[in-house]
């Protein structure tokens, strides 16, 4: 991609709920839109033409490999797998089994291409379904996992939607709760920067309360350490990633 640059829609609504969008494409030269990217010990194929914001999301780099320590010898569930990134790093770490959840099949077309990439296809089964029912489903069949990552979208996209957003997070931490066997692992996530941490985690501890488990924060983290945080600019500071023992 030497030479070249790619100018992306803008996706994500300003303070006023209003969308901007500009032109797609090479501001100069051309090239191949689907790149061949590493991270850590994986490699990924990233569109950077059609996938979702840049088509990989950079600031969850550090999170990924981070959660992977946790992997080894696990069943995984990842939700909202869209690429199935964090399930890759889990597989190359020694999970057991990786199960990914996306309701994008297009996203999870190219999750299935990540596995038999990195030689851990046998590990990894991708299959489309809404996240919320999907989990209900699981969660009613008794299915449990010694690790569970929750990479939800943003649930707020302004001060308005906070109320219903907090709901969703609430909802989707008290599956991934239920859904985690004794001493097991969550890995949850927030890039909502309209939620705050303390709003986070209280949703996580009333989850916690309503599932009857006992929850141990392990570490709190936030985007990789190239994506920078102005004291001036708090929406900078907008991703949100708690890495949880479930007892």
């Amino acid at each position: 991609m030497a030479d070249t640059q790619l100018m992306e829609p803008i996706d994500d609504g300003g303070s006023d709920g209003r969308y901007v969008i500009v032109e797609k494409g090479f501001l100069r030269g051309g090239g191949a839109t689907i790149v061949d990217i590493h991270e850590g010990s994986a490699r990924f194929l990233v569109d950077i033409e059609r996938g979702q914001k840049t088509g990989w999301f950079c600031d969850q780099r550090e999170n990924r490999l981070v959660a992977a320590r946790l992997a080894a010898g696990a069943e995984v569930l990842e939700v909202f797998a869209h690429t199935g990134a964090f399930g890759i790093h889990a597989a190359l770490a020694g999970a057991k089994s990786v199960e990914g959840l996306d309701v994008s099949e297009e996203a999870l077309v190219l999750a299935r291409n990540h596995a038999v990439l990195n030689k851990v296809d046998t590990r990894c089964v991708y299959r489309p379904a809404d996240a919320f029912d999907e989990m209900r489903t699981l969660e009613r069949a008794g299915r449990r996992y010694d690790l569970v990552l929750l990479d939800p979208p943003a649930f707020a996209r302004s001060k308005q939607a906070v109320p219903r957003a907090l709901a969703g997070y609430k909802d989707v931490n008290l599956l991934g709760i239920r859904l985690t066997k004794p001493e097991g692992f969550l890995v949850t996530s927030s890039c909502s920067h309209h939620v705050t941490e303390q709003e986070l985690w209280t949703g996580i501890r009333l989850a916690a309360r309503d599932a009857k488990r006992q929850v141990r924060l392990l570490e709190q983290r936030g985007q990789a350490s190239d994506h920078p945080i102005f004291a001036t600019m708090p929406e900078t500071r907008y991703l949100k990633c708690f890495i949880l023992q479930v007892l």
